[in-house]
């Protein structure tokens, strides 16, 4: 199908110009146009697929950027991209120095509100609505859109609590399809699912209860009908909520039978939507599978082992688990605190829970970490995913501040493996029962080793392991980013020492003694920040035993890390091989 109407559009104000009835074609058209760019260059799909015809109304019905537009998460703002000004760059969405997989505040002006993490479309809206009231301001409006995954959420509950007894001038829009990016749960989306297309829930409606004016539901397919709710909406006062049924994946049939699979499909034929296979025949496994499959055969054999993930079952592949042992393996939902409160509950009655949680949403339950967990010296097994830099999702989920941030944390073990043997140790010693909780980081995607299921090992807490001995210099570095350090020194073809410290906390104080009496120079490697991180604890002890080594920490800079390829951003971080050999050349 020709762009002849999305050829002419650049931003909202060129869309005014249509007329209502025009409005379905170029809502096909834009599919088509997601749907072809994302084919090739990847992204998030099935979200923006079923809010293409929202995003034409809300733009069309409301005058944005005066009128106020968050979107919650943002996997599902591709549509709303595409009509603010940046169609002619959309192709160059995730890569480096292209435009954001998300909703950003620098970007375009009608992005009013930086996403990426769930649930705070609510509390951000309410911010702006509260402070249009104080400036006078009484005509703008302020509309979030969330779904229904987020929504059960506990900040947006908070904002919903606080939103019902203001007299803010918001709309709240619950794109309602069962689906985040593993099928919803929970008592809410069993409440939710008994909503129909034009027949009111029950009642005791707990959205009504929150002193909301509720609307809906309503196809949210349905343009015409959207436009005309919409307007209605425009000029009805208060906290108000329209509820939306809609089909994740929706015009891409594949998209709408799977949608687990095409949340973000990787490359696919754009003409018959089937993925462009991958052979990953003699590829070694990626981190979470070794985590999902190890997990399982600890399961078997220790029946006190549970699993628990917040919303992530496929992501973490905390699925083979769940399918296999059902009552043992918890989905808790978009819910990271209660996730780390809970494991504490079960770990308080001698349960041996592993929580798996992508390092960049562990953040969103720090205080459960320290006061539920650590201060309470409980032994939950946090298994950190999505650790390091992770790519074209970019600032909002690179996990990179976990090692700054559990470090200074009493009582707890840190440990990063260098490969999914390591990991696969890890998992086993910590299933045998410690005195302590312990955080095991690893990072996304695929180690480096194919035969992986070997006989597991206990591991030594607190014991580091030297791969190269040296002369002068010594790298120590932590997790992963050991192969990137291995590749630097293989082709320096210099006696340098490189040891791994499989545990950041409890550092091993015998041989990191040794390497400080024995070398003058250090560098610690970590794919992490270095404010506070892995070389920071080097430096600290170091200080604290009165050695005047040169010591150089090699990490994440003090500045957000945006999205690119995961060796683009090594290479822009300086922990890259090359960088890391650069490094190295200097004090040879």
């Amino acid at each position: 199908m020709s762009n002849e109407l999305l050829q002419h559009i650049t931003y909202p104000s060129d869309l005014r110009k249509l007329s209502p009835d025009q409005l379905p074609k170029l809502a096909q058209e834009l599919r088509d146009f997601v749907i072809n760019i994302v084919a090739t260059k990847e992204g998030h799909l099935g979200a923006s697929l079923g809010v293409i015809e929202l995003t034409i109304a809300l733009h069309y019905i409301f005058n944005t950027p005066d009128d106020l537009l968050v979107w919650d998460v943002g996997h599902q703002a591709y549509p709303h991209k595409i009509l603010t000004g940046r169609k002619d760059i959309f192709h160059t969405n995730r890569q480096l120095n292209g435009i954001s997989g998300f909703p950003k505040r620098s970007e375009s002006e009608y992005d009013t509100f930086g996403v990426g993490h769930s649930s705070t479309s609510i509390s951000a809206i309410l911010g702006m609505a509260i402070a249009s009231k104080l400036q006078g301001n009484t005509t703008k409006q302020h509309i979030a859109v969330i779904g229904d995954a987020s929504i059960a959420s506990g900040m947006a509950f908070e904002g919903l609590n606080h939103a019902g007894v203001t007299d803010t001038n918001m709309l709240v829009i619950l794109n309602d399809n069962a689906i985040g990016i593993d099928p919803s749960v929970g008592a809410l989306k069993e409440y939710l699912t008994k909503a129909k297309v034009g027949v009111k829930l029950r009642t005791n409606n707990i959205i009504e209860a929150l002193n909301f004016n509720y609307f809906g539901p309503i196809d949210g397919h349905d343009l015409p009908t959207l436009l005309k709710t919409l307007e209605i909406l425009k000029t009805t006062e208060g906290p108000k909520l329209l509820h939306i049924i809609t089909t994740k994946g929706k015009g891409l049939k594949q998209a709408e039978e799977n949608q687990v699979k095409y949340h973000a499909p990787g490359k696919f034929d754009a003409s018959t939507g089937d993925l462009i296979s991958k052979d990953s025949t003699g590829l070694p496994p990626k981190f979470q599978d070794v985590f999902g499959h190890t997990i399982l055969e600890l399961a078997r054999k220790n029946d006190k082992i549970v699993g628990i993930t917040p919303a992530m079952p496929t992501g973490s592949s905390l699925k083979y688990m769940m399918d296999e042992m059902p009552d043992r393996a918890f989905d808790v939902g978009i819910a990271e605190q209660h996730a780390v409160t809970l494991a504490a509950g079960m770990a308080a009655q001698g349960l041996i829970p592993f929580c798996t949680i992508y390092s960049t949403f562990l953040q969103r339950a720090y205080d459960q970490v320290i006061h539920d967990v650590a201060l309470q010296d409980l032994p939950v097994i946090f298994c950190i995913d999505r650790a390091g830099i992770v790519g074209a999702d970019g600032a909002t989920h690179h996990g990179v501040f976990d090692i700054a941030y559990l470090t200074c944390i009493p009582n707890i073990i840190i440990a990063a493996p260098a490969d999914v043997i390591e990991l696969r140790h890890l998992l086993y010693t910590a299933s045998l029962g410690l005195d302590h909780p312990i955080a095991i980081r690893y990072p996304r995607g695929r180690g480096h080793i194919t035969n992986w299921k070997v006989d597991m090992q206990s591991l030594t807490i607190g014991k580091a392991t030297q791969y190269t001995k040296g002369l002068d210099i010594a790298i120590l570095s932590t997790g992963t980013i050991a192969h990137n350090v291995i590749n630097a020194l293989d082709s320096l073809h210099q006696p340098i020492g490189h040891y791994h410290f499989c545990f950041i906390k409890p550092l091993d104080a015998d041989l990191l003694k040794q390497i400080l009496q024995q070398y003058k120079t250090i560098i610690t490697v970590e794919d992490g920040v270095v404010k506070g991180g892995f070389g920071s604890s080097i430096i600290d002890f170091a200080n604290q035993h009165q050695f005047k080594n040169n010591i150089t920490t090699l990490g994440l800079p003090d500045q957000f890390i945006h999205h690119g390829t995961v060796d683009e951003l090594h290479d822009i971080s300086g922990i890259s091989s090359e960088s890391i050999q650069k490094v190295v050349k200097k004090f040879l």
